[in-house]
């Protein structure tokens, strides 16, 4: 009887070791759904988060490329009206300022080689008459020295007209007649070589001013730009005072060479001033000479 008894005991213990073993093997399985768990957030994780301090500008332009380079005439083109006209005025003034130095070189050099032609002539009179009539010559019209000239020798030809003697104990009295209407005709002679001076002298003193009116400006707009967009990137603050600061580099654009040219004529009107002084003594002793002999 017991051995029947630990027969049954021991089937019985197989029969629940059999069926236990299935769920023990279905245990493991249990945890999965916690994998898939954990992994969303990690996909979740990988995925970058916009930054809230991007800078607007620097976003559309990293969406959309580089932006314009700047160059000196879309700097013009962005500027304000006001600047502009400051821009515009300055180029103008020295437009005129390079035509002005064309004119007066082509009139100088035309000058020079009329007044060593009209010595060359002057010199080879004999009389008074000769002197008159190289002086009031076609080919010297317009000649300071031809006009010195005729002034002297017409004084002394009114003179004689007049019936005043013009020798002898007289002499005196015509060529300080004479004098007096070379003088006449040399006080003119710098405002007559002068044309221009005033107006290259005007561009080189006020030139950087006015360029510096117009960079002002152009800065006081850029900074109330800034307070408006509320940014002081460089990148936009940079193109309005580049704007600006054009302003600046015309007016000295213009400027300096108005002075190197007012400069470089005064020089030339002072050593033509000086060749007129000295033929002025040449002509008068020229018609003292002259009268001298009774001419």
């Amino acid at each position: 009887m017991l051995k029947k008894t630990n027969i049954i005991l021991a089937m019985a213990g197989a029969a629940v070791l059999m069926a236990g073993t299935p769920v023990l093997a279905q245990a493991p399985a249990a945890p999965a759904p916690a994998v898939e768990t954990t992994a969303a957030p990690a996909a979740d994780a990988a995925a970058p988060a916009p930054s809230a301090d991007a800078d607007p500008q620097t976003v559309a332009e990293a969406a959309g490329g580089s932006s314009e380079s700047i160059t000196p005439i879309s700097m013009f083109v962005h500027a304000t009206l006001v600047v502009k006209v400051v821009m515009i005025g300055l180029l103008l003034a020295s437009i005129f300022t390079w035509t002005l130095l064309l004119i007066k070189l082509f009139e100088f050099g035309a000058l020079n080689r009329s007044t060593d032609r009209f010595l060359e002539n002057f010199r080879g009179a004999r009389t008074i008459a000769d002197m008159r009539r190289v002086a009031t010559s076609d080919d010297f019209d317009g000649n300071p020295l031809a006009d010195m000239a005729a002034a002297a020798t017409e004084e002394i030809e009114l003179s004689r007209q007049a019936g005043l003697a013009v020798a002898g104990e007289h002499r005196d009295s015509a060529l300080a007649r004479a004098q007096a209407a070379v003088a006449a005709v040399q006080s003119g002679l710098a405002k007559r070589l002068s044309g221009g001076q005033q107006f290259l002298a005007s561009v080189g003193s006020s030139g950087p001013f006015i360029g510096l009116f117009g960079t002002v400006y152009g800065i006081m707009n850029s900074f109330i730009g800034i307070a408006e967009s509320n940014t002081t990137n460089l990148a936009v603050v940079a193109p309005g005072i580049a704007e600006a600061l054009l302003a600046t580099g015309i007016g000295l654009f213009a400027a300096i060479p108005a002075v190197i040219f007012y400069n470089y004529f005064n020089t030339r009107i002072s050593a033509y001033g000086t060749r007129s002084d000295g033929f002025s003594a040449e002509l008068l002793n020229a018609i003292s000479r002259q009268l001298d002999k009774g001419a």
